[in-house]
């Protein structure tokens, strides 16, 4: 009887274990390698500085009278800013102009006395002697006299100097002295002006990558061909652009950096007047994110970022070849951006890659190729959409990711997302998907994933 049951028993279950036939191969999604547009970009860490900067200092020492600004405005050149105490250097001035009138009078009387001791000398009663002795004497008197004037021009500056005007234009502080206190030349800085527009933006960036930036934009004018764009701390795209003016001609020792200078308008803000607080976007001292974007698109290789993955050997993908099967290939990336890769050596225009189900493939298995599902739109790509693909431009000069605003610069090329290496082929009898299975790993997809299998980089 016993027997009897597991007989019936194998003969129930034969026909559930039948329907489990081969499957065939897995549904990928596919792309293939076409020549692009792209604008070339770099990431580093800056930081804004004014063009001018002036400490303001008393020249003279004397009681601080009046203060003639408000603190934080807007000041013009030649502004009145401070007026000291000014009775004592009055009075003084007025003492040295008296001395120059005695002067002058004693050059008078001498080159009077000397025309008559010329007019004696031919004379029994002249002699030669009165002569020279006049003479000597109005030149004393004239020496005497220059010296009066000049003790008069010193005490005019001297005057001058209690009331300190604005040297440059620009945003003033706050005042580091107040009313009554004396000041001198010995008290520092009563208050700081920095210009405000433009502005310089100055940043590091490491010896090899500005040997690289010198030879790619060798052929359009070298440095000169490179447009600055700036992000603020608050991750938004500033809307101005500025020009690289100025490269160091040292090397830091302890960083292995030289420094890098551009220029960059700083207008007051649409709505706002100038002074008021916040009326322009830039500050000196401000830390901002520096993007060096090439004025022209250059041509490259792309394929979707998503295709890429990663192992410890670097960059691959895999690549359909004419029997539709999955073909491991080692790439090299340049400039990406968050959804284009792109691609300097390792594959070919035409060639095409599995974008979508990447992940349950193995090289040599033949696949079901579709085309790919529609990734983000990359001509409307922003700076801030572009930052993730930057990260690997700022490795030396200590830059964070996440630019924002522009349109579609890409960043240095690095390595794509690290994804587990690629597994052997599956145990024969393993389950494979259903040739209708989601490509992306969805229902009908999650048996055949073998374990440990990489993800598609840049997800």
């Amino acid at each position: 009887m016993l027997r009897l049951l597991v007989i019936l028993l194998l003969v129930g279950l034969a026909p559930a274990h039948a329907q489990f036939g081969p499957a065939g191969p897995p549904a990928v999604g596919v792309a293939k390698a076409e020549r692009t547009a792209i604008t070339e970009s770099n990431q580093f860490v800056g930081r804004i500085q004014a063009t001018n900067r002036v400490d303001l200092v008393a020249r003279v020492s004397a009681f601080l009278n009046e203060q003639l600004f408000t603190e934080g405005s807007e000041v013009r050149q030649g502004d009145l800013l401070y007026r000291l105490e000014r009775g004592p250097f009055e009075a003084d001035l007025q003492q040295k102009a008296a001395v120059v009138a005695q002067d002058q009078a004693l050059v008078t009387n001498a080159t009077i006395t000397l025309g008559r001791a010329e007019a004696l000398l031919n004379t029994p009663a002249g002699q030669r002697s009165t002569v020279d002795d006049a003479r000597a004497q109005q030149l004393s008197q004239q020496a005497q006299l220059m010296q009066a004037q000049a003790n008069f021009r010193a005490s005019q500056i001297n005057l001058a100097y209690t009331e300190i005007h604005a040297p440059i234009a620009g945003k003033i502080g706050r005042s580091l002295v107040t009313i009554g206190n004396v000041v001198g030349p010995s008290t520092g800085t009563l208050a700081t002006i920095v210009s405000q527009d433009p502005m310089y933006v100055v940043f590091p960036i490491s010896v090899r990558t500005a040997i690289d930036l010198r030879n790619r934009y060798a052929s359009n004018g070298g440095f000169s061909a490179v447009l600055i764009r700036l992000q603020l701390p608050d991750g938004t795209a500033y809307p101005e652009t500025g020009k690289l003016n100025f490269v160091d001609n040292t090397i830091s020792q302890n960083t292995d950096t030289i420094l890098l200078r551009g220029v960059i308008a700083n207008p007051v803000r649409p709505g706002t007047n100038a002074g008021d607080p916040g009326s322009r976007e830039l500050a000196d001292g401000e830390f901002v994110t520096v993007l060096l974007q090439g004025v022209e698109p250059v041509q490259v290789l792309g394929i979707p970022r998503r295709a890429v993955l990663t192992d410890q050997q670097g960059d691959y993908v895999y690549v359909v070849d004419a029997q539709n099967k999955a073909e491991q290939r080692r790439i090299q990336l340049g400039q990406s951006t968050p959804t284009v890769a792109v691609v300097t050596n390792g594959l070919a225009a035409g060639e095409t890659v599995i974008v979508d189900g990447v992940q349950r493939v193995h090289p040599g298995q033949a696949v079901s190729a579709g085309p790919a599902s529609p990734g983000p739109n990359v001509a409307a790509e922003t700076m801030q959409g572009a930052a993730p693909a930057a990260a690997s431009s700022n490795a030396g000069s200590g830059a964070p990711a996440s630019p924002s605003g522009g349109a579609a610069p890409v960043a240095s090329g690095g390595p794509a997302t690290p994804a587990v290496p690629p597994p052997a082929a599956p145990p024969a009898g393993g389950a494979a998907p259903a040739p209708g299975g989601n490509a992306s790993g969805g229902p009908g997809a999650a048996a055949s994933t073998p374990p440990g299998q990489g993800a598609a980089a840049g997800r």
